[in-house]
């Protein structure tokens, strides 16, 4: 694969977004400083600029990590004290953390509300609620009252309960048995924060939070199991957070935690042709059309690819174009490149 160029990198450090992270970092002689492309500093003079693949290079080098993007994180790394909070909360999700409480603990209670819209895509107060919900409607599914549900989960009063209830179910809580609940968990990996939702059978979505498609996926895929997303405890959120941290140290080059991909019949015959791309080769939509037994599919075998949920363990970026060239990728085509690479080099 052929790696950007020098103006590529730099014209991409101009433009302050997220997109190169993890592709490489900018070492600026004049300060002995090193960033991420992302960084909000202003643009260093392309003379004063040499760029490395990894964090690691540039401390070899030795240029210090910049104060302002801290590029020796990982990108979208949740603070430690909105772990703590988080951890926390799952352990015990009757608890109520209000700003005075948030406050007590010494955190400015706009700093988490800002943290949570910007990476959860809901306020800090809405993401308590659900974890409440959540564990009520798992209760009532296991055959308690509505009423003991409701008091259980730290709810004052059931017209309360079965008010945030009708908001997030869009039915009371006497049609639980009508919906599924997909859990989700937010967490971080070398070139970004990734979003995994899991049903009782599996992972059901592993995506890049960035991804733009991510909510027509999400909409999709609660219509066609008849869910609701809500945070929460499920053991094989906790199976892929492992397996990817495998995965992404060099240490897995496959993965066992069980899959639930709700689609067409072609569509998982071509996700499972995915599956059986080797770690670090790659293979042409032409090839998987013909190992499907129709080699004139190429533009159906494309788009099934092309709504695969479950990125990195359903392999699509390990198919390119017949050329060699790579092609479209929800999670970015630097991404893609990134995977590529890395697999190349972690035989």
């Amino acid at each position: 694969m052929n790696k950007l160029t020098f103006q590529e990198k730099y014209r991409a450090i101009g433009k302050k977004e997220p997109l190169y992270e993890g592709v490489f970092v900018t070492a600026v002689k004049t300060t002995g400083i090193f960033c991420r492309p992302s960084c909000r500093a202003r643009k260093p003079k392309p003379e004063n600029i040499v760029f490395y693949d990894t964090a690691q290079e540039a401390l070899q080098h030795g240029y210090r990590p910049c104060k302002v993007c801290r590029p020796m994180e990982k990108p979208g790394e949740t603070p430690d004290y909105i772990r703590r909070i988080i951890d926390e909360l799952h352990e015990n999700p009757c608890l109520r953390i209000k700003d005075h409480d948030l406050r007590q603990r010494g955190i400015e209670p706009n700093q988490i509300r800002r943290w949570f819209k910007n990476n959860h895509h809901m306020t800090f107060h809405t993401y308590q609620r659900m974890l409440r919900i959540n564990t009520a409607y798992n209760n009532i599914k296991a055959g308690a009252t509505i009423t003991s549900s409701a008091v259980d989960s730290g709810y004052d009063s059931l017209s309360g309960f079965n008010e945030s209830y009708r908001s997030i179910f869009g039915e009371p809580p006497t049609q639980a048995n009508n919906k599924t609940v997909l859990n989700i968990v937010r967490f971080t990996t070398p070139i970004g924060p990734m979003f995994a939702c899991a049903s009782r059978d599996g992972i059901c979505l592993l995506e890049f939070t960035d991804r733009r498609m991510l909510e027509t996926e999400f909409r999709d895929l609660c219509k066609r199991v008849n869910a609701v997303v809500l945070p929460g405890n499920n053991d094989h959120l906790d199976h892929v957070q492992y397996e990817i941290q495998e995965y992404f140290s060099g240490k897995r080059k496959k993965f066992s935690v069980p899959l639930h991909t709700p689609g067409t019949e072609f569509q998982n015959a071509i996700w499972k042709l995915l599956r059986e791309i080797p770690y670090g080769k790659t293979r042409s939509y032409k090839q998987q059309a013909v190992a499907l037994g129709n080699p004139k599919a190429v533009r159906a075998v494309a788009s099934a690819n092309g709504h695969n949920r479950v990125g990195i363990i359903i392999p699509c970026h390990r198919v390119i174009g017949s050329d060699g060239s790579l092609t479209g990728y929800g999670g970015g085509l630097h991404r893609k490149k990134w995977l590529l690479d890395f697999e190349r080099t972690n035989p």
